[in-house]
């Protein structure tokens, strides 16, 4: 059963009047358009309401019971701005909130115009109360001619979205931690990472027969940490045509970043596919196909692989693939201990782009808090030529319908960083998976057929010996798997002075065939290895 959201403890009815009088303040202050005469700076603030998270539940509730309405766009120079424009803005960094405070971090926010016409409203939560955070045209640097286009100290009706910077890889420095920006979508740093993959609140019909729903958050709830606290809380509205949603963000800084996400939704419509903790990123190329692109980088990708860590205890690793047209995959779990993409390759010199600089890329696990029970974590893989595009999009689809007026509560862990192999660990990862035609090398190919090279690397295997050639029964072997396909070679080996285990498998297809391969080590009453999983369209 999908957790079910039971209601928060002891919320009185005057609460509830309050968080209605409390929205109905909210969305009347502001206005949603610019007009070419400037509205001034000096508006007054409305009066501070009272906040905590089950009031803005309670909020979130009572709007799934009434009709989406869509956000105004903005009138005047702000719906006006193009691509070209909206990279002459800036940010002032002395404008940053929180900046005359002894807290750790500051506040920045992202400019509305060009994809981001909707308006974002931002709010500090102080003592259990809240205030928002006004922004002018003063907030912000405008470059070149387009600085004659904006009204002097002109009121904004909101913005497109925030950043928290904090001192994450040096005292004396603060970096940018995590973004906000564009529909749900965020992303965040562990120590030394740069920005790569992106996390959306929500997930609703992707790739799927029905048309794609994109909720945003619409409002933000941020408490200023006190001095010499290093986690922040954020609390965000969630609205769309078919959902509302609460959300609690706990994050904390450090070597993995640490989010602890609580989402609590409330369906205004029916819903055919929930997407829960939706992750995207992007894979163009690797060892597998690398043929396919005339690019002097031996890789270009922000995640190689999805992770699993099944309740068993089994890990799934199945690499990432650029495919000729739109595949997915499905993944049976029950209450699983972790999904993820991973970005395990480390080495500039696999990448060779000074610029990219994807060894950095941070990978992006989630773990599930409570039981999740049964369901699938999906796998959609998009066609791209490009490596500007995001094509890979991974999320947990709970099992059972979502219908109008059902609430769920889903919460986990979002863990970024580098996430590296626990070289404690007892089972081998698999360390690299190339391809290339099949039969033996140096001579003509085989036709319908494909060659796949798995390396597992590490764990318990890293220190037996290598097999012998003339064992008619060795004690670690690999255990394999083909739909509708047939694999006619396989080969083991240890690549010698390496604690590498090689397995090779010739696979044969018809053309047009979707092949799903499966593989791992064992040996000695147990895995050895993680389980290699892999999809080939032989296209």
């Amino acid at each position: 059963m999908p957790p079910i959201y039971a209601g928060p403890a002891r919320v009185s009815r005057r609460h509830l009047i309050l968080t209605a009088s409390s929205a109905a303040a909210l969305l009347a202050g502001g206005a949603f358009g610019l007009p070419a005469a400037a509205q001034t700076a000096a508006a007054p603030e409305a009066a501070p309401q009272q906040f905590s998270f089950d009031l803005l539940t309670e909020e979130m509730r009572i709007a799934a019971t009434q009709p989406h309405v869509t956000a105004e766009m903005p009138e005047g120079f702000l719906g006006e701005l193009h691509y070209d424009d909206y990279r002459l803005i800036n940010f002032r960094a002395n404008q940053a909130r929180w900046g005359d405070s002894d807290s750790q971090y500051r506040v920045h926010a992202f400019h509305m115009g060009w994809l981001f016409g909707e308006p974002v409203r931002l709010f500090e939560v102080t003592g259990g109360t809240v205030s928002e955070m006004l922004f002018t045209t003063d907030d912000f640097e405008y470059y070149n001619e387009l600085a004659a286009k904006v009204p002097a100290h002109g009121q904004l009706p909101g913005v497109a979205g925030f950043k928290l910077n904090t001192p994450l890889n040096r005292p004396d420095l603060y970096d940018e931690l995590v973004a906000f920006l564009g529909a749900s979508y965020f992303r965040a740093l562990g120590q030394g990472n740069a920005y790569g993959i992106s996390a959306r609140g929500l997930a609703i019909n992707t790739a799927s027969s029905m048309p794609e729903e994109f909720p945003r958050f619409s409002r933000f709830y941020l408490e200023r940490p006190a001095a010499g606290v290093s986690t922040v809380v954020v609390h965000a509205a969630l609205e769309s045509p078919s959902v509302t949603g609460a959300y609690r963000f706990v994050i904390t800084p450090g070597v993995d970043t640490v989010m602890e996400v609580t989402a609590r939704l409330f369906f205004r419509a029916d819903v055919a596919q929930l997407g829960v903790a939706p992750l995207t990123s992007m894979f163009l190329f690797a060892e597998k196909n690398r043929a396919d692109f005339d690019d002097y980088r031996p890789n270009v990708h922000d995640s190689d692989g999805l992770r699993i860590r099944r309740s068993t205890g089994d890990i799934i690793w199945r690499p990432l693939n650029n495919p000729p047209h739109l595949a997915g995959s499905y993944f049976g779990e029950d209450s699983p201990m972790g999904f993820g993409l991973h970005q395990r390759d480390r080495d500039f010199g696999n990448y060779q782009d000074p610029e990219s600089r994807y060894e950095r890329r941070p990978s992006l696990e989630v773990e599930p808090l409570g039981n999740w029970g049964k369901g699938v974590v999906r796998l959609v893989e998009i066609p791209t030529e490009f490596e500007v595009n995001d094509n890979i999009v991974a999320f947990w689809v709970p099992e059972g319908v979502v219908r109008a007026g059902d609430a769920r509560e889903f919460a986990y862990r979002l863990r970024w960083g580098d996430l590296v192999q626990d070289a404690r660990a007892p089972l081998a990862y698999v360390f690299e998976t190339r391809s290339g035609h099949g039969g033996v090398s140096g001579v003509e190919q085989v036709e319908e057929t494909r060659k796949f090279v798995i390396d597992f690397k590490g764990g318990l295997l890293a220190a037996l010996p290598a097999p012998d050639p003339d064992d008619t029964d060795p004690p670690v072997k690999a255990i394999t798997n083909v739909q509708n396909g047939e694999i006619v070679v396989t080969t083991l080996q240890k690549l010698d002075g390496l604690d590498i285990w090689r397995l090779v498998l010739d696979v044969k297809a018809a053309e047009g065939a979707t092949v799903e391969l499966g593989a791992h080590l064992a040996g000695y009453g147990r895995k050895l290895s993680e389980i290699w999983l892999n999809q080939w369209i032989n296209a």
